[in-house]
């Protein structure tokens, strides 16, 4: 398949990474919270990743729109056994949409994803469209995309800094290397990502899922490899992006999960 972004596409991608870089967060000024076709969600939550925005992110801007509900929190177990902290709660239950209140605060790997246990309240729809879930794994996807492209930027940077014998550690080949494999594996989800988004079929978006999970967490790897120990502590900015990641790639159902989906579909 081939794909490009359109004109409108590339200059929200732009003016969403300048607004995020700038350190605003209140979408709602640039109507991201307005924003339901799945290619330009796609953009959005790349962005979103890129720049590791905390919040329940996935639920209020994509899944709960296509519930036809207000901003919050929801979940859809057994997929998603918790809901992110929100101020409002839903629970998806054999596709029946309840009302749902927190029951017990649970901890993350990611301290900014503080989760919730909930229990099932009153019945607001019993034909929950299964589009809402697919929203849910294809913005995390999306997500996870950025995520990495941020950590492969943020390693490439420290290579060309870092020196080693009197030279920059970029300049060693087995380093190289390394970062041709994440920018390999990044480049080769992205279009499926983006396919996805296009045809939001089963086995696409969990294929999607799959490809993403893999190629962050092999930006993280080697971005905490080449960076070492300082990388993982909470003073040094590649930690965020470290717990997102490894937070993100079990959420909206695990890669194993996706991996039978997609199996199931063929």
């Amino acid at each position: 398949m081939m794909f490009t972004l359109s004109e409108e596409q590339t200059d929200l991608a732009a003016v969403l990474h300048g607004f995020l870089a700038s350190g605003k967060r209140d979408l709602a000024e640039l109507g991201v919270d307005e924003v339901t076709d799945p290619v330009d969600l796609v953009v959005v939550f790349e962005e979103l990743g890129h720049h590791a925005v905390a919040g329940p992110l996935i639920e209020s801007l994509a899944v709960l729109p296509a519930l036809g509900v207000g901003p919050g929190s929801v979940a859809f177990p057994p997929h998603v056994p918790h809901a992110v902290k929100a101020d409002r709660y839903f629970l998806v239950e054999a596709g029946t949409l309840h009302e749902a209140s927190p029951v017990a605060e649970l901890s993350s790997v990611d301290p900014a994803r503080t989760l919730v246990e909930l229990t099932a309240g009153a019945v607001i729809a019993t034909d929950v469209p299964a589009r809402a879930f697919d929203l849910g794994v294809l913005t995390c996807s999306a997500q996870l995309l950025g995520l990495g492209r941020a950590m492969l930027e943020m390693t490439t940077a420290h290579v060309k800094a870092r020196t080693q014998f009197g030279q920059p550690i970029g300049q060693f080949q087995a380093v190289k290397h390394h970062l041709a494999n994440v920018l390999i594996g990044l480049e080769l989800a992205r279009p499926l990502v983006f396919g996805a988004a296009v045809t939001m079929t089963r086995r696409d978006v969990s294929a999607a899922k799959v490809a993403t999970s893999d190629a962050a967490w092999q930006a993280a790897r080697t971005a905490l490899q080449v960076h070492g120990a300082i990388g993982y502590t909470a003073e040094h900015e590649l930690s965020r992006f470290l717990l997102r990641t490894r937070a993100l790639r079990t959420a909206w159902g695990s890669p194993s999960m996706h991996r039978a989906r997609v199996l199931e579909a063929l």
